[in-house]
């Protein structure tokens, strides 16, 4: 079984695609799998730290105000294109998967027009371009929520959810070994604060001007920054306080979401999956620098379902620490929101959207 998988550019498209791959290994010993990217963007890296092949396309997206990138996309979308062909008939897929992204575009085009089966996967409430654009030439389309028709045609949706790493399933003795792991005290409450793979400058920002409110409270906190915002916000934040840890990047989350007490997150959709995963109780704050404000309408979806609480970017400096603060000692409402995010889960996801894919070939 050969299998192309294609998209990137973010952590909430590059972990899901990761996921799929791993769950085509668990059911076939025989499937090889190449993925496809674009160059430069950070699925070049990450997917052969998971142990995948990938091969790089010069595309990138349209920028919103007027550049001289634009002027090269038409140039970019066509040369990516004729790669997608060529590594089409190099690889002969038995199955092309995008998973969202503007490089998952061309390959699926190419696929498509060569009659292979294709299967897209949208992670968000809100649909993408590059999907909403490839809706009708595909064969299967694997959603994380229901009410999805409005985007794509209903006799190809199949709702599987959103594929999630397994490592940050909370396992029994997780949290007494999260709190060794980070040198935290069992007995205080933890704020667990993160921005998504890229970080978020405004989260960081609210933290900041927070910083002393936080240092004087009775909580601990996580705060991971993102790479890019680290070192700024390690020196701004002055004489670090004992009861804040300053991370660029956790990678050992499962550790951070066992010790967690209440979580701060933006609300794009791998984080919102892996929140349901775990079961915690959420404050997103939804970025409002995405196309279609598309984490606003993810983080809505929860908060309809006594989910997950809502803070507007626009309002996190003045309402954020109050909210956590204010849920951090409402016990009944943490475990309101624990118990209706968990019944959102869907563990089997990754699984599920491989079952689909081996379908399309028999």
């Amino acid at each position: 079984m050969r299998i192309m998988i294609s998209g990137g550019g973010t952590g909430g498209h590059i972990y899901p695609a990761i996921s799929i791959a791993q769950a085509l290994q668990e059911l076939h010993q025989d499937v090889e799998i190449l993925f496809v990217g674009a160059k430069g963007k950070m699925e070049m890296k990450k997917v052969p730290e998971a142990g995948f092949e990938i091969v790089g396309l010069w595309i990138s997206g349209i920028q919103r105000s007027l550049s001289l990138q634009n002027l090269m996309f038409p140039f970019k979308v066509l040369s990516s294109i004729t790669r997608s062909f060529g590594l089409i008939r190099k690889f002969k897929p038995d199955v092309v998967i995008g998973v969202g992204g503007y490089a998952s575009g061309p390959l699926l085009y190419a696929a498509s027009a060569k009659k292979i089966p294709t299967l897209i996967q949208e992670q968000n409430s809100y649909a993408g371009l590059t999907n909403k654009w490839l809706a009708g030439s595909v064969n299967k389309i694997c959603v994380a929520h229901g009410g999805m028709e409005k985007y794509f045609p209903k006799d190809k949706l199949v709702v599987t959810g959103n594929p999630v790493r397994k490592t940050i399933l909370l396992e029994e003795g997780k949290k007494h070994e999260g709190y060794g792991f980070f040198g935290l005290d069992p007995k205080k409450k933890t704020i667990l604060i993160v921005g998504g793979s890229l970080g978020a400058r405004s989260v960081n920002e609210f933290i900041l001007s927070g910083y002393q409110r936080l240092a004087d409270s009775p909580y601990q906190v996580i705060w991971q920054t993102g790479g890019y915002y680290f070192n700024e916000m390690k020196e701004r934040s002055g004489d670090q306080a004992e009861n804040i840890l300053i991370k660029d990047f956790v990678r050992e989350m499962h550790y951070a979401y066992a010790v967690a007490d209440v979580v701060i997150s933006r609300a794009g959709a791998l984080s919102i999956a892996e929140l349901m995963l775990t079961g915690k109780p959420s404050i997103l704050v939804p970025s409002p620098n995405v196309a279609e404000d598309h984490q606003t309408v993810n983080a809505r979806a929860l908060v309809e379902r006594d989910a997950a609480i809502l803070v507007k970017d626009s309002d996190g400096q003045e309402q954020l620490l109050d909210a956590a603060f204010a849920l951090l000692e409402d016990e009944e409402r943490k475990a309101v929101l624990a118990k209706n995010i968990k019944n959102m889960s869907r563990p089997d996801a990754a699984k599920d959207i491989a079952n689909e894919v081996v379908k399309l070939i028999a």
